[in-house]
């Protein structure tokens, strides 16, 4: 007896002790996580994205359409999905979905972007409240491989669900209970009857709730940093704290006793004694699935709410983010200016993905085309003024050392495919974009384009006379198209539309060196045929093909005479 005694002291004895040593473990590990917040923050973008993960970013996005927003082709051929990840410092689901919505909406005036900086400044000059921040933010996490908003979306096949089946079997051990003073065996009987038949009908409902069961913890965690970052009262976000405060009070009803379906111990064998009583209150009386349904019809009336919270704390996060990524822009950055004239000016811009970039500058009040040898760096110039003009809108930060732009709606037809699937040719694909392009111009909004090769999915005759007259549409009081082409006809025909510029390369030791500096101007080396001579083609073919080049740069018409271009050395 004094033994067993001893056993059960011991074993209670044991449960404060494991509780104390797992909050000691707990705590340790947070502050080891919150210095390193303290410095470089870098390897928080350090993430691995499986494609279900990668496919519900887009989430909040998606169900949050504006006016302004970049379409699909435009943010894939920019590699938006790169950038993304480069920033992505977040530290939960609602913080990269809404950093992913934040790159992918173009704000049309400068006051949402005003208030953005003021918080990013915040943050940026204040790392004590940003670590607070982002630890509460780590608390909240993620959501697995699907986005809180697809549980919410599929709320609707759990159908109606009442309580009144298991409140009725609850009830049912009141009658069995009162039979113990009349025939003891029967109560008994009775009792252990019914508790197993709620047991069995407890694991069919508690099947149909569980895949749920995730977006409802997600839900309590994002409630209760809500409550936590109320408390910081950050200065500069006195209406993100109201709307916190505001849409939190709203879910409370929610949030009361949800423990019985949000422990994090529930249905686990972890030898945990209290755990064990408390898992066999749920199958018995099913506690755990009257809350359920409790906290579900709550739930599906304040669904703008937790919408409401999602967007707050994404917002906050997203704020962090972009703090973090302009300290880790080692090329510099600058803060973007608005006017209302339609043109762009970039000085020392790159490209944020590129490490030791090139830097290159361009004043643009009209149309630019571009020319140059593959490779040069016509695509890469193009991307980098397009991306920092997203940037100038969504994050408010440019890689450049100055930037001035108008409130543009973005659009790009540069890196197309074929669409098998739809069983359609690369032209096909390539005018379907760039009419696009001319439907929004024809719209009243400002456009801010980008092409590269125009029309290169047909012959050169076609290719050349469309793209004079597409070009020249892109053009006018609330158009700036930057365009790129090895068609060098196109500077002639369009340079009273465009302002000509293009990069150049030298051919030296049977190699090809480019600067990759913009200059003004067409193209004028002809390297490609220089390379023809390089891998040693015949030598009249060499020289042909240079005479017949210069004739057309002096006439801009083709000579195919043979007696013309037959001649036996080059001056």
């Amino acid at each position: 007896m004094g033994n067993g005694m001893l056993l059960i002291l011991m074993l209670a004895a044991s449960v404060p002790v494991f509780f104390l040593l797992n909050a000691w473990h707990t705590k340790k590990e947070e502050e080891k996580f919150k210095k390193s917040l303290y410095g470089d923050c870098s390897r928080l973008a350090q993430k691995e994205y499986a494609p279900e993960r990668f496919a519900r970013i887009g989430s909040y996005f998606l169900r949050h359409p504006s006016p302004g927003q970049l379409d699909d082709i435009t943010w894939n051929d920019l590699g938006m999905d790169d950038i993304f990840k480069r920033m992505n410092y977040t530290l939960s689901a609602s913080g990269e979905e809404y950093l992913y919505h934040t790159l992918r909406t173009l704000k049309q005036e400068e006051s949402g972007l005003k208030h953005l900086e003021d918080v990013v400044r915040f943050f940026m000059e204040h790392p004590d409240m940003r670590v607070q921040v982002q630890l509460q933010m780590s608390r909240l996490g993620y959501t697995g491989k699907f986005s809180l908003y697809d549980y919410l979306d599929n709320l609707d096949y759990l159908g109606e669900r009442s309580n009144r089946k298991s409140l009725i079997q609850d009830l049912l051990f009141l009658p069995f209970l009162a039979l113990l003073w009349i025939s003891f065996s029967a109560g008994v009987v009775g009792l252990v009857l019914l508790m197993v038949y709620n047991i069995i009908t407890y694991f069919k409902e508690k099947g149909e709730i569980d895949p749920y069961i995730t977006s409802f913890a997600y839900i309590m965690r994002l409630l209760e940093i809500c409550g936590e970052l109320e408390k910081l009262e950050i200065p500069v976000c006195g209406e993100e704290t109201a709307q916190l405060r505001t849409h939190r009070r709203e879910m409370q009803a929610m949030q009361r006793n949800s423990f019985w379906v949000m422990d994090p111990g529930r249905g686990q064998s972890g030898g945990n004694i209290l755990e064990a009583i408390l898992d066999y209150i749920r199958m018995i009386f099913h506690v755990d699935l009257l809350k359920f349904n409790h906290m579900l019809k709550h739930l599906r009336k304040h669904i703008e709410d937790v919408d409401a919270l999602i967007g707050t704390v994404g917002f906050l996060e997203t704020s962090i983010a972009i703090g973090i990524f302009r300290t880790s822009l080692k090329e510099g950055y600058c803060l973007p200016e608005f006017g209302d004239e339609g043109r762009l000016t970039m000085e020392a811009g790159y490209h944020p993905l590129i490490s030791g970039p090139v830097k290159n500058g361009i004043d643009a009040e009209r149309g630019v085309l571009l020319t140059g040898s593959n490779a040069s760096g016509k695509s890469t110039f193009l991307k980098t003024a397009a991306v920092n003009a997203v940037f100038a809108q969504t994050i408010h930060t440019c890689t450049a050392d100055r930037f001035r732009t108008a409130f543009w709606q973005v659009y790009s037809s540069m890196a197309l495919r074929d669409d098998l699937g739809a069983g359609e040719s690369y032209y096909m694909v390539e005018i379907k974009a760039l009419k696009r392009i001319l439907d929004a111009a024809g719209k009243g909004t400002k456009v801010l384009c980008f092409v590269d090769e125009v029309l290169r999915g047909t012959n050169t005759v076609e290719r050349i006379a469309a793209s004079t007259q597409i070009l020249k549409s892109l053009r006018g009081s609330e158009i700036l198209c930057f365009a790129a082409t090895h068609d060098i006809e196109l500077t002639r025909l369009l340079e009273e539309e465009y302002d000509n510029y293009h990069f150049s390369e030298v051919v030296r030791d049977g190699d090809v060196m480019f600067d990759y500096k913009l200059q003004s101007g067409s193209a004028t080396t002809r390297n490609a045929i220089r390379l023809l001579e390089l891998m040693g083609y015949a030598p009249e073919i060499i020289e042909r093909a240079y005479r017949q080049a210069e004739s057309f740069m002096e006439t801009g018409e083709w000579k195919m005479n043979a007696a013309s271009l037959d001649v036996k050395s080059r001056d």
